[in-house]
């Protein structure tokens, strides 16, 4: 049975390039491909259950919304889809921001296609997150130099009762995280768009956060949802 793959990158040449390396072998089916993080979360609801993603391959740099938060939301939205960066760069930050949102493996683009089937296929396999060697050499060094803690926390205040969020809050900030307009919340909670931006307003200022974005990454890292 073939991997099922979705592939989010902002550039349509990048998308049908990774897309091609994939399909030279038959191991990998395409079932979505995506422009950007928000098209990524709109296209996945989509989508009928038995067509989700084995495995996602993931740009970092994109409009609207990009890879660290998409990577962010789709791990707590779909726990059983793997997301893979498949990326230009290599800079630590972005590999720890990465690694922090859930990203299971860190690729480069300028892989082979021989590479890229080969790393996919193992993990279908063996369950191992493929890393290109640079960025594993890079992950070392940051666990050398302490600056990797993902597996300990410090004990921290009840999160939850500290923004004290009320009940439709959460459940706004739900909508907010899959990426639906203030039309589209209104819509869903038979509320006028003015009142489901007035709602989010409250969020971001009990949040203390300005964006979609920031919101998405304080949601995450604080278990808000």
């Amino acid at each position: 049975m073939p991997i099922k793959i979705a592939i989010v990158d902002d550039k349509a040449s990048n998308r049908n390039i990774i897309k091609d390396k994939l399909l030279r072998h038959g191991h990998f089916e395409i079932t979505l491909m995506a422009e950007d993080g928000k098209d990524f979360l709109e296209k996945m609801k989509a989508l009928p259950v038995e067509n989700l993603p084995d495995v996602t391959l993931m740009d970092l740099e994109m409009p609207n919304m990009d890879g660290v938060d998409a990577i962010a939301a789709g791990s707590s939205f779909y726990p059983s889809v793997k997301f893979v960066v498949l990326s230009i760069f290599d800079d630590e930050d972005k590999i720890f921001k990465a690694i922090k949102a859930g990203a299971f493996g860190y690729l480069l683009k300028d892989e082979s296609a021989e590479n890229i089937n080969e790393v996919l296929w193992q993990m279908h396999e063996s369950g191992a997150g493929p890393i290109s060697p640079g960025i594993a050499h890079k992950i070392l060094q940051l666990v050398q130099n302490n600056q990797l803690t993902l597996l300990q926390k410090k004990a921290e205040p009840d999160t939850k009762a500290l923004f004290d969020l009320t009940d439709r809050e959460k459940e706004i900030l739900q909508l907010l995280m899959q990426g639906m307009s203030y039309k589209e919340i209104g819509s869903k909670l038979d509320i006028s768009p003015n009142t489901a931006k007035k709602h989010v307003i409250n969020i971001y200022d009990k949040l203390h956060v300005n964006s979609r974005a920031q919101a998405l990454h304080l949601a995450y890292q604080k278990g808000l949802l």
